[in-house]
């Protein structure tokens, strides 16, 4: 059973502020959210693995990036870190056994447009278990790439586009999954038009170039990630060096290795790409996968 939270008044500076569990049966949001009718909102979700959260403190810092570029409020987050909290403790407490895997999301709209809560974000969170990932960490993943129909660093010039803030507008990429998976794949690559890569739908790409381990810089048009920072902490510890840069689809390519990584997954290696097969390193992944969960 998920465990949902609500945060009254999540705003920061807003008094009352409360995070408060209740039946995930319990509607939070009304008809007029923006959230729901225009997908105008910010989320976060912080991967728990083994009963321990994993960068907390990273997912709250993009969540009020987020809504920053979106012009919300700023959000409370120490009333969201409470709701996180409570809604993990409530579910594992819930559960016969801790799951491997589980997540929870945290939810941050403009609010509804009508009423006496017109203006007024609306904030929660639930927590809930995630199927096993054992064998996509392992065996791997098949790739497909797909454009996503803008040019490379398009947020420089068009910062209306929101790209690098994770909206509630997910709907593109969720038919990018769904548009690789009608074909047999795993996941997505998204490609700028002018041939850069960006990241996955619900992750970041990792390039392994000789003893270079890239991924595209945010500057780019994309998410900073949070399990790809920790990822290169682990690289460079086995002695790999780690920078963020452009991309190219040539370098993709021709990657000796290719991972994708976020928090409630952790690392994917990429075993098909485009119908290709690649190699597996089987031994490096299941290393930073382990220095992953150790990770707190």
């Amino acid at each position: 059973m998920p465990a949902l939270v609500v945060c009254a008044a999540p705003v920061a500076g807003m008094p009352g502020c409360r995070a408060e569990l209740v039946d995930p049966d319990t509607p939070v949001a009304t008809a007029t959210d923006a959230g729901l009718t225009r997908g105008d909102g910010v989320f976060e979700t912080v991967g728990v693995h083994d009963g321990r959260m994993h960068d907390l403190e990273p997912h709250l810092e993009r969540l009020a990036q987020s809504a920053s570029m979106l012009d919300l409020p700023a959000p409370d987050l120490g009333a969201m870190r409470d709701a996180i909290a409570l809604a993990v403790r409530a579910l594992l407490e819930g559960l016969p056994s801790t799951p491997p895997t589980a997540l929870a999301k945290v939810v941050y709209t403009r609010g509804p447009d009508h009423g006496p809560n017109a203006g007024h974000p609306t904030g929660y969170v639930y927590a809930d278990v995630f199927p096993d990932v054992t064998r996509e960490r392992t065996e791997g993943v098949s790739v497909i790439t797909l454009s996503r129909g803008y040019p490379h660093a398009i947020g420089a010039k068009a910062p209306w586009l929101l790209v690098g803030a994770k909206t509630l507008s997910y709907a593109v990429n969720m038919a990018a999954e769904r548009h690789a998976k009608s074909r047999g794949l795993d996941d997505v690559i998204l490609l700028t038009t002018d041939g850069y890569v960006l990241e996955a739908p619900r992750a970041s790409v990792l390039v392994r170039l000789g003893d270079e381990v890239v991924t595209p810089a945010a500057e780019g048009g994309l998410l900073h990630g949070t399990a790809q920072r920790a990822a290169f902490e682990s690289f460079t510890a086995r002695g790999l060096s780690c920078s963020y840069r452009d991309v190219t689809v040539d370098e993709l390519e021709a990657a000796d290795h290719l991972w994708l990584t976020d928090s409630v997954q952790l690392l994917r290696p990429i075993r098909e790409l485009d119908g290709r097969m690649l190699v597996v390193d089987r031994a490096l992944t299941d290393g930073v996968n382990a220095d992953l969960l150790a990770h707190g």
